[in-house]
């Protein structure tokens, strides 16, 4: 079912919800730039058979409300509509899985409203710590010298974007996904390619935001309040991700307390149909432990 939730002065988002509406609530938090349709349908509906699903659009992406040059906000925002997304359907506490940027806004969360969430579970994404990765002989590396993207993907998200039409976009933007997918799995791009075309009409247009990496991205820390969580929290490991690549899923394991983590062989910072069942499979576990 679909709905429209008032999030800000000005600020609607998109929301829908899938599987029984008394069933445990699991929000899902997209990636930067992002909207809810980032999250799979197939891999919705295997998550649906246990949980009142909701997938949201982000402000500047989707259905939601494109404004950010008359109202510019922080990445911190996002998290607070993240909470008004709950709010609107009634919802006073839930499960939360964030990717990306998403698994960032899940442990504002996780920091700043603990009451909040049955569970957290963090995908493809960064500690919000300034502890150092203690690796396994015991050296240390500071947070701020972890390795960052691959190279081929700073070089994608470099080219200034142009408007040469739909089928160009989906062209580049299947591309971008391939990148994202690894090399550890076969790459389909047909499926990429539907995916994106469905997002296209869903937003009603082919141009990409970019309102979430003009963002500020002050005020993300959370090193304490991490560290002395009760939110049970997953850590999926990825070993072919190429945003936030290894130790990164360790990294988080150290920062938040109590912290576990499952990793997805032949996983990287992509969702294709190949690792649904078991990505399902690692949330499905963990939910019903809490």
């Amino acid at each position: 079912m679909e709905h429209f939730i008032d999030a800000a002065p000005g600020i609607r988002l998109w929301a829908e919800d899938h599987g029984a509406p008394d069933a445990p609530p699991l929000l899902l938090i997209m990636g930067a730039l992002a909207p809810g349709l980032g999250w799979p349908d197939e891999l919705v509906a295997l998550l649906a058979a246990q949980h009142r699903v909701i997938r949201y659009d982000h402000r500047d992406t989707g259905r939601s409300t494109w404004a950010y040059d008359e109202q510019p906000y922080p990445l911190t925002a996002l998290a607070d509509d993240a909470l008004a997304v709950l709010d609107g359907l009634g919802v006073t506490r839930a499960h939360v899985v964030g990717m990306s940027l998403g698994g960032m806004l899940t442990q504002l969360l996780i920091a700043d409203h603990p009451d909040r969430l049955l569970s957290a579970t963090l995908i493809g994404t960064g500690a919000l710590s300034d502890t150092p990765y203690v690796h396994p002989d015991g050296t240390r590396t500071p947070s701020q010298e972890l390795p960052g993207p691959d190279p081929q993907v700073m070089e994608l998200w470099s080219q200034p974007w142009t408007d040469q039409g739909p089928e160009a976009e989906l062209d580049r933007r299947t591309e971008h996904w391939r990148a994202l997918a690894g090399d550890r799995l076969p790459f389909d791009a047909d499926y990429f390619r539907a995916l994106e075309r469905k997002i296209i009409a869903h937003t009603g247009h082919h141009t990409p935001g970019d309102a979430h990496a003009r963002a500020d991205t002050s005020g993300m820390l959370r090193t304490e309040q991490l560290a002395r969580t009760e939110v049970p929290t997953l850590v999926v490991s990825a070993p072919a991700e190429p945003v936030y690549p290894l130790p990164h899923a360790h990294h988080l394991t150290q920062t938040i307390r109590g912290a576990r983590l499952a990793e997805i062989p032949g996983m990287a910072h992509a969702l294709p149909p190949e690792i649904h069942k078991a990505l399902a499979t690692e949330i499905l576990d963990h939910t019903a432990h809490h």
